[in-house]
């Protein structure tokens, strides 16, 4: 893509990114603002196109190297801007990436999306912000890199815990790319993305730059280091074969997806319809394994949601569930929401029940959901706004976070359980896989957004995740996608949406860390600071550059 660029500071721009030291036209006020708007039109739809393409690199579409494209373009849109120039070029570029990527929170209300992909656009507009000062020091390419992953560092963590959805690294969890996440996690593959892109930049100005043999060197070096960046994740070794230092190397799992009456917020349902799901495919398995045609699993898993009532204080749905962990004869990994600390809270658990043979049968050992998601799982500053939004009345209990990972022992297999969202979060993964975890297990429910990309992108932040820790990951979902996903991030089997399915499968159980779980967020928070010092250097060097 060739964009209308030089490679100096320009003062064309749109809208509020007018540079405010330019030399006003002669004419009214209006008139000076109608010719900047008109100057810098080009420049927004550039931004806005940049935008799109950055969404399609995303899952469904998942045209991964769209990512480098989508990063080389806000780079050269920002190059050597003015901070307001390249802010404004920065939300053109991020409104209509994240407004596009979230089209899934349509389910709950436009307004809902909207204001999400609007206020994270403004971490993008800051960061476009950044790269127009650190455009300007030598190496420029490698702050840019930085300066994406300070950007998501912040996203993932305000407000109210964060939103890490639309990372560079979740955008590449099938490309050149992705081993690098088993050497400094989801921040090092987002890194070297970014720095491709950069790369491809700068050998874009530096063509533009000259015809001499200097400048055309200049631009096959960027191209070299680029093509470096992404080809080195090749190198990097990803084993799959389970180890036995924790116990036994392999075990045999079954996934129940028990599917829904019917996708959107409503999906439940009438009460107990969900679980009686899951307790029939269950009991189904269970006849096939008597018959002979399919292998007796040593653990099941079901999915978040999976019991639509709670077992604890409704007799028929206790004795559903035990029935069906009686039946197959083996623990069940049972996802359920039961009654929290206090009467105005809830928790989302993942409970092991055990067979009635077992030495202490029934409900045993539990998971309590970390991270709820704010609006959807409980409603921050409840007494204030739901007396204008009535919509978040429906929220009737906030849901109480957990406090403990989730190390579970199911059977022969110690697992590291995540529930839903929380697969998006670093260190809650993290945790699972270096407290123990030999396997991890992701207990879903996906049906309010059947219909839309969301399955889909959390499916591909859980391929990463495999890679990341060198574990198998058994995801179980009420209507899909439910999947085996090998160590090395290949998908050994998977459903489809909104059917009743089950899962047989041998998976590795690994005791070995990865680099990333040894070196943990280190490397995010080096190439954080990295980034804020280098644009820190850039504004200093700049000012004193400006009072001579």
């Amino acid at each position: 893509m060739v964009l209308p660029l030089d490679p100096g500071p320009r003062v064309d721009d749109a809208g509020p990114d007018a540079a405010a030291d330019a030399s006003p036209p002669a004419g009214s006020r209006w008139a000076r603002r109608r010719r900047k708007l008109r100057a810098g039109f080009p420049r927004t739809v550039l931004a806005l196109l940049c935008g799109v393409l950055l969404a399609l690199s995303f899952p469904p579409y998942g045209v991964w190297p769209l990512s480098l494209v989508a990063v080389a373009g806000l780079s050269l849109l920002t190059h050597r801007r003015t901070a307001r120039q390249a802010a404004w070029t920065g939300f053109a570029f991020g409104a209509p990436f994240l407004i596009w990527l979230l089209a899934w929170l349509t389910v709950i209300g436009a307004d809902a999306w909207l204001l999400l992909a609007v206020f994270e656009s403004l971490f993008l507009a800051l960061m476009a912000a950044g790269l127009a000062v650190v455009s300007r020091l030598p190496g420029w390419p490698l702050w840019t890199a930085c300066l994406w992953v300070t950007q998501e560092w912040a996203r993932d963590r305000v407000p109210l815990g964060g939103f890490p959805w639309g990372r560079l690294a979740f955008a590449n969890t099938t490309s050149p790319y992705t081993p690098l996440a088993a050497l400094g996690g989801a921040p090092l593959v987002s890194f070297a993305v970014a720095l491709s892109g950069a790369l491809l930049a700068a050998a874009v100005l530096a063509l533009r730059a000259g015809d001499g043999a200097r400048h055309r060197r200049k631009a096959l070096g960027a191209v070299a280091v680029a093509l470096a960046a992404g080809v080195v994740g090749y190198a990097v070794p990803l084993p799959t074969a389970g180890t036995t230092a924790g116990g036994p190397a392999q075990a045999e799992v079954a996934l129940i997806q028990g599917n829904v009456p019917h996708a959107g917020m409503d999906f439940l349902g009438r009460p107990m319809q969900v679980l009686q799901n899951h307790v029939r495919a269950t009991e189904k398995l269970a006849q096939e394994v008597a018959a002979g045609t399919a292998k007796q699993p040593q653990l099941v898993i079901w999915p978040e949601n999976s019991s639509d009532v709670n077992p604890y204080d409704t007799p028929e749905a206790y004795t559903a569930i035990q029935g069906a962990v009686d039946a197959i004869g083996v623990p069940i990994l049972v996802g359920a929401l039961v009654d929290g600390p206090d009467a105005q809270h809830v928790q989302n658990e993942g409970i092991v029940w055990a067979p009635s043979n077992a030495a202490e049968p029934g409900p045993g050992a539990h998971y309590t959901k970390q991270h709820p998601v704010p609006f959807g799982e409980y409603v921050p500053f409840r007494s204030v706004l739901s007396k204008y939004i009535t919509r978040l009345q429906r929220v009737a209990r906030d849901f109480a976070p957990g406090t403990a990972t989730g190390i579970l022992q199911v059977g022969p297999a110690r697992i590291g359980d995540v529930i839903c969202f929380e697969v998006a979060y670093d260190g809650i993964v993290s945790d699972a896989v270096s407290k123990g975890g030999r396997v991890l297990v992701v207990q879903t429910n996906n049906a309010t957004y059947e219909h839309t990309g969301q399955p889909d992108q959390q499916f591909a932040m859980s391929r990463l995740r495999a890679v990341e820790h060198g574990r198998a990951v058994l995801i179980a979902a009420t209507s899909g996608i439910s999947a085996v996903i090998e160590p090395d991030g290949s998908v050994l089997k998977r459903t489809q949406l909104a059917t009743a399915a089950e899962i047989e499968a041998s998976v590795p159980l690994r005791d070995p860390l990865t680099v990333a779980d040894r070196v943990g967020a280190a490397p995010e928070w080096f190439l954080t600071v990295l980034g804020l010092l280098a644009a820190g250097a850039a504004a200093g060097l700049r000012r004193r550059a400006g009072t001579r």
